[in-house]
């Protein structure tokens, strides 16, 4: 006979212990199921670790920069040893999976069950020898690396996301493919490590989905940093260079050679082995489960959470879907990811925080839009730490005051575009988002100024 219990969720992402925790609370029983390691992308091979790793290369850099502040160095040059980085990236991460651990086997009603979960039907699944069932299930499986079909790759060793934080040694020289969020965050790191790195892009620009000034300021400061880019990379392919890597970027320029390659054109969601035809959940082209708003899938009784619904892709989307399905379940809430304001930010050095429509997306969708920008050569504070990289903008909707969206590349970016997500979150239009009242010196404080500078937009 399956073992019974009130819910079955699959995954231990970011989105799943704090619903069990949910669950739990409200008296149900809950099988909580991990093939992995607990806690998921964030803590294991993604946030946690990266963040963590960025902080390191920052740490590298203002030693290196030291001059430019009045810091005479003297008794040698700086050596980073990537062995002492790596152990400390895994203490933070072992300390965190730790505590989630501890949290999850000590909750009261919730059972931790390591191993592969497969549907064998729309209400049971399988661990192992083991047969469980449950009215509801929620999947927060995550996604992992994708692995295009490149040609030569498969002859080649080459890193992803998730092993390049395994080096132990400063590559000679790293050359990434992809040159979007993940690929320029670790092709700094590197940098700033002492390694050669040359990122090799596809399209016409780095981070294509921002706005081309955006794209054009974070591809200039890389390059200052001495990061090569190769955009328009048209015929891609990979072979075996002695011990490293030779990569095509076209026919008629010549290959790219180096002694490691890193992947990272994007992830893919890990729903291919869940047996999830036989419970009859649907999803799409890529893979990701198809849900509504309320994140249910086609099959009554089954939600997915976080990285496989394709509804956004960050640890902080994926706890926003636990609290729209915690509150619509136990709350009698009406949560939709619909309602929910788009942001996130890009971990590069000075980092980019942006939130709601570009101007691209502005103009696509046909608004007639007013703009506040402010480089940050023209902010105190920026120039105060010798940041002035980077810009900071607000856009408008010019008939009816609202606040459409915003970035800001430049210290603190990530932390600073808070202020106008909050501001759009309460629905504060922009008139009274401009008579704000904010801290000098900081770089937020600039964004109602801006605000308050609106021009229309000219194409």
């Amino acid at each position: 006979m399956p073992e019974s219990f009130d819910a079955i969720i699959i995954g231990t992402g970011q989105a799943a212990p704090a619903l069990a925790g949910r669950l739990t609370a409200s008296g149900m029983t809950v099988a909580l199921i991990e093939r992995g390691l607990v806690g998921g992308t964030c803590v294991n091979a993604g946030c946690t670790p990266t963040k963590a790793m960025v902080a390191s290369a920052k740490a590298a850099n203002t030693i290196a920069r030291a001059a430019d502040y009045g810091i005479t160095l003297s008794g040698g040059v700086m050596r980073v040893d990537m062995a002492a980085v790596s152990d400390r990236v895994n203490a933070i991460v072992q300390a965190s999976r730790s505590g989630l651990e501890r949290w999850l086997t000590g909750m009261e009603r919730c059972t931790l069950i390591r191993g592969h979960a497969v549907f064998e039907g729309a209400r049971l699944v399988r661990v192992g020898d083991r047969q469980l069932t449950a009215g509801r299930i929620f999947l927060n499986v995550g996604a992992r690396p994708l692995v295009p079909d490149i040609p030569g790759l498969a002859a080649v060793p080459f890193l992803t996301s998730s092993t390049t934080l395994r080096l132990r040694e400063v590559p000679r020289h790293l050359v990434i493919i992809g040159g979007s969020y993940i690929g320029l965050e670790f092709a700094q790191i590197f940098r700033r490590f002492g390694a050669e790195v040359t990122v090799i892009e596809k399209g016409e620009r780095l981070i294509a989905r921002e706005d081309e000034d955006v794209s054009e300021a974070i591809r200039a400061f890389l390059e200052e940093e001495g990061i090569a880019v190769r955009s328009n990379a048209t015929c891609i392919g990979v072979a075996a260079d002695g011990d490293g890597v030779a990569v095509r970027v076209d026919r008629d320029s010549p290959m790219v050679t180096g002694s490691h390659l890193l992947v990272a054109v994007g992830r893919r969601p890990n729903t291919d082995d869940l047996g999830l035809e036989k419970a009859g959940v649907v999803t799409d082209r890529g893979g990701y489960i198809t849900v509504d708003d309320g994140l249910r899938s086609n099959v009554e009784g089954i939600w997915a959470l976080g990285d496989c619904n394709g509804r956004g892709a960050f640890t902080h989307t994926a706890y926003d879907d636990f609290q729209i399905v915690a509150r619509n379940l136990l709350d009698g809430a009406a949560r939709s990811v619909a309602h929910r304001i788009p942001a996130y930010a890009l971990y590069t050095d000075p980092p980019l925080g942006r939130v709601g429509m570009t101007l691209a997306q502005a103009r696509a969708a046909g608004r007639k839009i007013r703009v506040g920008m402010r480089p940050m050569t023209r902010v105190a504070r920026a120039v105060e730490k010798g940041e002035t990289h980077g810009l900071m903008r607000v856009i408008v909707d010019a008939e009816t005051d609202a606040i459409l969206g915003g970035a800001v590349l430049g210290p603190g970016g990530d932390e600073a575009v808070h202020e106008i997500l909050a501001a759009m979150a309460a629905g504060t239009p922009a008139t009274q988002f401009a008579a704000t009242m904010a801290i000098h010196p900081t770089v937020a404080e600039l964004l109602p100024t801006i605000a308050g500078e609106l021009s229309d937009l000219r194409s």
